[in-house]
């Protein structure tokens, strides 16, 4: 291999009352996909905020760029050092266009009061060219595709002559074609030389497209190895320090009363003549391509949205949802997709998140706010979905993935409801956490409620179902009981 691009050693970071990294070391060669895991709070967010210039490291610690020792004072520093970061929701200027955003970067460090525009609209081109993406440059970012916004990231990355890229997550709102597509472009990546750092909860894509693997555990450096060298059984070892088996979990007995139906549930360009019910005590899971019309369909059960037409009823008695308030009262929740920017407050404490849709039980007759009450409540759900660290005082902000999705499903489980909508409850999750999740689930089932899952990854649905719905276009394409199908029996519902 050529000389390394990055290596870092006795990195460690520090804060009040958490030991988030502890003597990590890393390098990355040029060309080479360098896949970072661990479970959720192993501190991989936190190295790659160090690596980006958000956060600086503890004291001691060693950084070299092109084998020369340095320090990446921020974001920009850390940008003409050559590490570009595409995270998760890519940190694009949603309200400007596509050139604008490519070549933003530039405009910043250049300092200069008058823009040259044609120069921005080449730069921009030349980059979406190499990626192959065809993208107006005039578009506005927020009107894009999801995929598109990614290859907007991306090209601002390859724009400002990245060295390494770091992406978060890359594949967590793509569909399966656009994986592939993101793929290819790696292999673009690689092929320029471009080192890329890769981090994800997939198990499948890390063995397809990484070269190496370095494990992180509690905040501490376990080991780098080859693709070569490893399974995907021994890389979980490492990773979570245990077996961890995700069970099938189906339970195909008789169930409860209809808790949830709808009937011809229709809402034009989203979904049509939705028939569906769930009984209490069932785990009801939705499935589907992305686009095919399953997270509308639940944000209009639970209010957020008004469907055309249609019915629904809880435990036999019609409803007429207006709001999501409403549909809390009738004792449905809805655990959304996005918990970072529809389930939780990000600045505010773990206990301010699980008691905001019952404030108002924790206060007395003057309206003011029994603490102890309430903070009994909160301890309850922390112990009993095991939310680490265990601190009602920790901002939502600074808890792993895996645990931030704990802290919302405790918001909603502690308010006695009988429906739960929970939409891709995993997403983002490392394989520790999802296997726990996975159980509450099930035991929110087992306490009697009706659950209705929303999936895109086909082994979850297999895994935590009674009873499988297919959405193809809107509409109910397959239903099957959850005995003796596989993958591609859903799929072909999801797809002809």
């Amino acid at each position: 291999m050529d000389r390394m691009f990055l290596e870092i050693s006795n990195v460690s970071k520090t804060f009040p009352g958490v030991k988030a990294l502890q003597n990590v070391h890393f390098d990355i060669y040029p060309g080479e996909v360098h896949a970072l895991v661990g479970e959720n709070g192993a501190g991989k967010s936190t190295l790659i905020k160090i690596l980006s210039g958000v956060y600086q490291p503890d004291e001691g610690a060693l950084i070299k760029i092109d084998g020369k020792e340095t320090v990446i004072n921020n974001a920009i520093d850390a940008i003409k050092k050559g590490i570009s970061v595409i995270y998760q929701d890519f940190s694009l200027f949603k309200n400007l266009t596509v050139a604008e955003n490519i070549g933003i970067n530039g405009m910043i460090e250049q300092d200069k009061k008058i823009v040259d525009w044609k120069a921005i609209n080449k730069k921009a081109k030349d980059a979406l060219d190499f990626l192959k993406a065809d993208i107006d440059l005039s578009s506005i970012v927020e009107n894009l595709s999801v995929a598109k916004q990614q290859m907007v990231a991306i090209a601002s990355a390859v724009a400002e002559d990245a060295k390494m890229i770091i992406m978060d997550e890359p594949t967590s709102a793509l569909s399966k074609q656009e994986v592939l597509h993101l793929y290819d472009i790696i292999d673009s990546l690689k092929a320029k030389g471009i080192a890329i750092m890769f981090v994800s909860h997939k198990m499948d894509e890390l063995f397809k497209v990484a070269d190496r693997f370095t494990v992180l555990r509690d905040g501490q450096y376990v080991k780098t190895v080859k693709k070569t060298e490893v399974c995907e059984n021994q890389l979980i070892s490492m990773m979570v320090g245990r077996k961890v088996e995700i069970k099938q979990y189906a339970n195909l007995e008789k169930k409860g009363e209809v808790i949830l139906k709808l009937e011809n549930l229709s809402k034009k360009g989203n979904f049509k003549n939705i028939n569906l019910e769930v009984k209490a005590g069932e785990v009801v899971g939705l499935t589907g391509l992305v686009g095919a019309g399953r997270s509308e369909l639940a944000q209009a059960v639970f209010g957020i949205s008004k469907p055309d037409s249609g019915k629904i009823y809880v435990s036999g008695k019609e409803v007429h949802i207006k709001n999501p308030a409403e549909a809390l009262k009738v004792g449905i929740s809805y655990i959304p997709e996005s918990r970072q920017t529809q389930g939780l407050v990000l600045d505010k404490t773990v206990e301010n998140n699980i008691i905001l849709p019952r404030i108002k039980q924790y206060t007395n007759k003057m309206g003011i706010v029994v603490k102890r009450r309430q903070r009994e409540e909160v301890q309850k759900w922390i112990y009993i979905l095991d939310v680490r660290p265990n601190n009602p005082n920790m901002l939502a902000s600074q808890l792993s993935g895996g645990n931030q999705q704990k802290v919302v499903i405790a918001k909603w489980l502690s308010t006695n409801t009988k429906i739960i909508i929970i939409d891709e409850p995993t997403n983002g999750v490392d394989i520790g956490a999802k296997a726990e999740i996975h159980q509450i689930i099930r035991k929110a089932a087992a306490d009697g409620c009706a659950v209705l899952v929303i999936s895109s990854e086909l082994p979850e649905i297999l895994s935590v179902s009674d009873r499988i719905l297919v959405m193809r276009k809107g509409r109910i394409s397959g239903e099957y009981e959850n005995h003796e199908i596989t993958q591609e029996m859903i799929m072909e519902k999801a797809v002809i």
